[in-house]
């Protein structure tokens, strides 16, 4: 079966009240210069990816919807202005009939090969089923996607792995390690870094010594 091509749907928060916990991971960066680059990075990982026809950003913040626009994506701004899942629907709405994804704006580490794998694998799994994919510590997601003609029904936040199995989306279990790889702390800046950053990000991190992590 030949893969179809997908538009993945990216949410992005205004820069000012985005990755709250990652403020201060890199002392003389500042926050918003991350936080828009963790999207940036994501977002040019999606475009790159070879199953993915479109890329749909929500956003209402200025700066990431200029560099969506440079980057090749479509901008839709966050009309419903109710959090991230309201964002999602949204932008499943903006997308014609097909394949429909939705990835989180924070996986700066993300393959195009990883995401193109995870997306066949939802391709081919049980007909007429969403599929997700946790994040690296397993609570979280970071990918959701569904078929044609199924809502993509987000259930971003916390506890969101049991939250989409509970609502009948099945998980994948690949082995997609840049993926899973999610951004919300300092230690999980780390952990991306050993993974191969995009180069927004590698840029900051360069220039900015990251933060201990505590424990």
């Amino acid at each position: 079966m030949s893969q179809p091509r997908w538009a993945l749907v990216v949410p992005v928060k205004r820069l000012a009240v985005a990755k709250s916990r990652l403020r201060g991971a890199l002392p003389g960066v500042p926050h918003e210069e991350l936080a828009l680059a963790l999207a940036a990075d994501t977002l040019r990982a999606v475009l790159a990816c070879p199953a993915v026809a479109e890329a749909v950003v929500v956003t209402d913040d200025a700066r990431v919807a200029a560099a969506a626009r440079a980057a090749g994506a479509r901008v839709l701004p966050d009309e419903p202005d109710a959090g991230l899942n309201a964002a999602f629907r949204h932008g499943a709405a903006g997308v014609a009939a097909g394949w429909v994804a939705g990835i989180t704006a924070d996986v700066p580490a993300l393959r195009p090969a990883e995401l193109a794998g995870a997306l066949l694998a939802a391709q081919n799994g049980r007909p007429g089923v969403r599929r997700f994919l946790p994040d690296a510590p397993g609570g979280g997601t970071v990918l959701l996607a569904a078929p044609p003609g199924v809502p993509l029904d987000p259930r971003f936040g916390v506890g969101s792995a049991v939250a989409h199995e509970a609502s009948g989306a099945l998980p994948l279990d690949g082995d997609w390690p840049s993926l899973r790889r999610d951004v919300d702390t300092a230690a999980d800046l780390a952990a991306a870094a050993r993974l191969g950053l995009g180069p927004r990000t590698a840029a900051l991190v360069a220039a900015g010594r990251p933060a201990r992590a505590a424990g």
